[in-house]
C-alpha cells in the first residue's frame, strides 16, 4: 500500500536560545502551513522527551506533487533560510508507507 508522501525530520539546536528562536520560526511557519496548503496533510512538531535541544517533525503529504508544492511555499523558503542559523544537525528520513491507520 501506498498512501501519502511522508518523512521525519530530526534538528539538534545549539542551546536553548536557539531552541527558543527555532520554536518561534516554526509558528510563523505553520501559519503559513495551516493557511496555504491543503496537500499538507499533517505536519506536527515534536520534543522528544529528555531532549529540550531536539525536535522532530512529522510531515505527511496528500503525494509528492504536494510536497513539492510546499517546498515552493514563502513561508517554507523563509523557515529554510533561517532555521540554519539555529542548528548543529539535520537528519531527514524519508518513508514509505506498508500499512495503518489514519483519521478519514
Amino acid at each position: 500500500m501506498s498512501m501519502g508522501y511522508a518523512l521525519v525530520v530530526r534538528f539538534v539546536l545549539h542551546d536553548q536560545r536557539a531552541a527558543t528562536a527555532f520554536d518561534q520560526l516554526c509558528v510563523r511557519t505553520l501559519e503559513g502551513i495551516r493557511e496555504a496548503e491543503p496537500g499538507t496533510l499533517s505536519y506536527v512538531i515534536h520534543e522528544p522527551v529528555g531532549e529540550p535541544l531536539v525536535r522532530v517533525f512529522y510531515e505527511l503529504y496528500r503525494d509528492r506533487s504536494a510536497f513539492e508544492a510546499h517546498e515552493e511555499q514563502p513561508h517554507t523558503r523563509y523557515f529554510l533560510k533561517e532555521r540554519e542559523q539555529y542548528l548543529s544537525e539535520v537528519e531527514v528520513t524519508f518513508l514509505n508507507q506498508i500499512d495503518g491507520k489514519a483519521a478519514a
